[in-house]
């Protein structure tokens, strides 16, 4: 693997405390691969075309991905699409198009900048238009998720990614408590031939 992609989730950015800890162990321990986390916007349709820009000249082959949230669905996308080798999904968004309904519509800030958006009916087609019902490569995804995540539905993720390695905690949150301990192991999982 030359290329590790951390996908942030929604609302969020390369400054989530997750993305800061992997970029930052990243650099003190596998100096030689490559360390991506783009800034990626919340509208589905410019997110999808970022990760379309950045992957298209990377070879799947090196390529790993993190996917944390929502990131766990683009994550998933980028694997169904053949633009990336193996995945580790932080508990992931599965359905991100049934999520949004409560959302649309109403003024939305991001976590960490000024950056604002406000969601439509065009954005939940694109996240549906988006979503790989049925993996064709289970073996290549590692579910993570903890049952105390308090935004996201772990039993959905479970369920989807039934066929995948999966790491199933008690407690916990939707950040991961803990996922700075699962790095030397999310390594060797994505490097695995």
């Amino acid at each position: 693997m030359q290329y590790l992609l951390y996908i942030h989730g929604f609302l969020s950015s390369p400054q989530s405390l997750k993305a800061r800890v992997t970029a930052s162990w990243m650099t003190e321990h596998h100096p030689g691969i490559t360390f991506l986390c783009p800034e990626l916007s919340s509208y589905p349709q410019q997110a999808s075309a970022a990760l379309n820009e950045l992957t298209a000249e990377l070879p799947a082959e090196q390529l790993g991905v993190i996917g944390s949230s929502l990131g766990g669905f683009w994550a998933t996308w980028l694997l169904e699409r053949r633009r990336a080798k193996r995945a580790v999904l932080i508990n992931p968004a599965v359905t991100p198009q049934n999520l949004v309904g409560e959302l649309l519509d109403k003024p939305l800030k991001n976590y960490y900048s000024s950056a604002e958006y406000r969601l439509d009916s065009s954005h939940v087609a694109a996240l549906k238009a988006c979503d790989y019902a049925n993996l064709r490569r289970p073996e290549a995804y590692w579910l993570m998720v903890q049952k105390g995540d308090e935004t996201l539905s772990y039993e959905q993720s479970v369920a989807k990614y039934h066929a995948s390695r999966q790491t199933i905690e008690e407690g916990g949150s939707h950040t991961f408590d803990g996922y700075e301990n699962w790095l030397p192991e999310i390594l060797s999982f994505l490097q695995t031939p």
